[in-house]
């Protein structure tokens, strides 16, 4: 089965157009300063109506407050709310219960002790995303272009609903699904001609590659 596909850090209806044609079943709208994908809440309302009801709509955010929530749920009316910061399993809890939204919560990774800290939220958080630990001097807890080892996630059961992110681009995403058979991917700067710039070209190759991997390979001598 084809895993869910998240396209994130879109600003401009044109990717956003190309990414539900090809697929996607989740657009991600940062709302994050200090990123250069980087969206207005007003902007990114206005972008996300030709996204509803085709695919959903994640409001992606860095500890929140509850005015910046209140703020962003009023104009994006967003379908998920994605918490990557280190938002407690208690406040994933309350913005739930305020919101009456489905929470995805981030974990940058490096080792399995980072892994472990999801143990507190299972239950809590309705799903998942592992990023990768940003590289060091960097301010951004997601979209740097880089990798985790992806065998770590064998220490999850099926049980854990996720996305798979860090790094993923058109050359390594059929690896990823190889080895961690993971249920939803996302990907941000692997579609991107620069920070923030997102490429219709890029965009076409990313979910080229992702078909390839999921067609049968044809008999030898066929």
């Amino acid at each position: 089965m084809k895993p869910d596909i998240k396209i994130c850090g879109l600003k401009t209806a044109e990717t956003i157009d190309r990414a539900l044609k090809r697929g996607a079943t989740h657009i991600g709208f940062i709302f994050f300063e200090k990123s250069p994908r980087y969206i207005e809440p007003d902007v990114a309302g206005r972008l996300a109506d030709a996204v509803r009801g085709k695919a959903k709509i994640v409001a992606v955010t860095v500890n929140p407050t509850n005015d910046d929530l209140d703020e962003i749920v009023a104009l994006l009316r967003p379908d998920i709310i994605q918490l990557h910061g280190d938002e407690s399993p208690e406040r994933v809890l309350t913005i739930k219960a305020v919101y009456g939204l489905p929470v995805m919560k981030a974990f940058s990774v490096r080792t399995s002790d980072d892994l472990k800290r999801v143990e507190a939220y299972i239950g809590i958080a309705d799903r998942f995303l592992f990023d990768a630990k940003p590289p060091k001097g960097s301010e951004l807890p997601g979209g740097n272009g880089v990798s985790f080892d992806w065998s770590l996630l064998d220490w999850l059961d099926g049980s854990v609903d996720y996305m798979l992110s860090g790094g993923l681009n058109k050359d390594n995403i059929a690896d990823a699904l190889i080895i961690t058979k993971a249920p939803g991917i996302d990907v941000s700067s692997g579609v991107e001609s620069a920070p923030g710039a997102k490429s219709v070209a890029m965009i076409d190759e990313f979910f080229d590659a992702v078909e390839k991997a999921y067609q049968p390979e044809t008999a030898s001598g066929s």
